[in-house]
């Protein structure tokens, strides 16, 4: 096994417990997650298997998009409803309009404070572990990228939100921020992940299926968790070559796209550099490689990082 499974995770489970379940029925493969969802969120939670464990970083890299429900006038430590709600009844009551200029100044880039039950790790452990050992947790602010907010619902006082952001974003965050902006609290009361990149929650399976169905046929190919990185096209020859740790030659491609449409752009070029990442694809359609890009003694090359040989050292 070598690709993702797209999962819906349920509610009331931790991203781990579904990760486990799914360890235990594709052993000796390893499973890794690409980006955590709360105990109290549901949807996408993309599963690396076998060596696809070593590309969920890459995943945790393609814009995520999220269907939020907050309830204003009221608000918890947790910014959910795991801790228990401090209410505000005096809080204004907010217009569709304002709500919607709200959301507006919230999209782009933007200045966020997580909640200090986030998973954000701080000194090697996550905030959440350390505020429920009863640590004192500050939680530094961070520059997050929200590509689109919108108000798809309001009856107060409920408000749903459709929020498209890139990697970091806490969602919980930006409901708070949005009641604030308006003059009153906000507490999250349900949240379900939509998409992540190209894993769509329509194409997910349940945790029914994963506990008794053979996984194998959901599988999906590798090469959909880089597909944000500039592509390098090898034959078999340059393959072997990165397979066995040699260097290669050659100007990869890729499309940008659009974080809203998941539309491409014009092709453009990559050459290697010291900074620069590409896919190495074979001409069959497989994922060979992460290259990284090297200027050694002015010979400009890509170099393996991470190589993925159906066998060790093999091409077939």
């Amino acid at each position: 096994m070598f690709g993702f499974i797209n999962c819906n995770k349920p509610s009331g489970m931790t991203s781990r417990d579904l990760v486990n379940i799914a360890a235990r029925r594709v052993r000796p493969h390893k499973v890794g997650h690409s980006g955590t969802l709360d105990p109290l969120a549901e949807g996408v939670l993309v599963l690396g298997v076998g060596r696809a464990s070593r590309l969920t970083s890459f995943v945790q890299n393609y814009p995520k998009q999220y269907l939020a429900s907050f309830r204003l006038g009221a608000e918890s430590e947790s910014g959910d409803l795991e801790q228990p709600l401090t209410e505000y009844p005096d809080d204004p009551i907010p217009t569709l309009e304002s709500l919607v200029a709200a959301a507006k100044s919230l999209t782009g880039e933007v200045l966020q404070v997580p909640s200090a039950y986030s998973a954000i790790w701080i000194d090697g452990k996550r905030a959440c572990d350390r505020i429920r050992n009863g640590e004192q947790v500050d939680v530094p602010s961070r520059k997050v990228q929200v590509y689109d907010f919108k108000i798809v619902k309001y009856d107060y006082p409920n408000v749903a939100l459709d929020i498209t952001c890139g990697s970091g974003t806490y969602v919980r965050s930006l409901g708070v921020d949005l009641a604030a902006s308006v003059g009153g609290h906000a507490v999250m009361t349900h949240l379900v992940r939509t998409r992540v990149g190209p894993f769509h929650a329509g194409d997910t399976i349940s945790i029914d299926q994963i506990r008794h169905d053979d996984l194998a046929p959901f599988v999906q190919p590798a090469r959909l968790g880089v597909e944000h990185l500039p592509h390098l096209s090898v034959n078999d020859e340059d393959a072997m070559r990165l397979i066995n740790g040699l260097n290669v030659f050659g100007t990869a491609f890729y499309t940008p796209i659009d974080p809203l449409t998941g539309d491409a752009g014009p092709i453009e070029s990559s050459v290697p550099t010291d900074e620069g990442v590409a896919a190495a694809i074979r001409t069959d359609g497989r994922l060979i490689a992460i290259v990284r890009g090297k200027t050694k003694q002015y010979d400009p090359s890509w170099y393996p990082e991470r190589v993925f040989p159906l066998e060790p050292r093999s091409l077939s």
